[in-house]
């Protein structure tokens, strides 16, 4: 019984190990990533909404850009 769970976990360690065999951007996926639509930042509309939120959340100037007072309660 011992030796088939020490099989079975073996077994178990190698299929986990192969899941990261390929990590990383490969040469021909580039292009789809450097699109404006996959950049962090696309939708003007959500910035703006995020920066008047952090301003009256945090009461700083400037929104996100900069660090500034509040209390910090939410």
């Amino acid at each position: 019984m011992r030796h088939k769970v020490l099989k079975i976990s073996l077994l178990l360690l190698l299929v986990q190990l192969a899941g990261c065999a390929s990590l990383g951007v490969q040469p021909w996926e580039r292009d789809l990533l450097a699109k404006d639509e996959m950049a962090l930042d696309a939708e003007g509309v959500d910035l703006a909404l995020d920066d008047h939120i952090y301003f009256s959340k945090e009461a700083t100037s400037g929104g996100r850009a900069f660090a500034g007072g509040g209390c910090g309660c939410n």
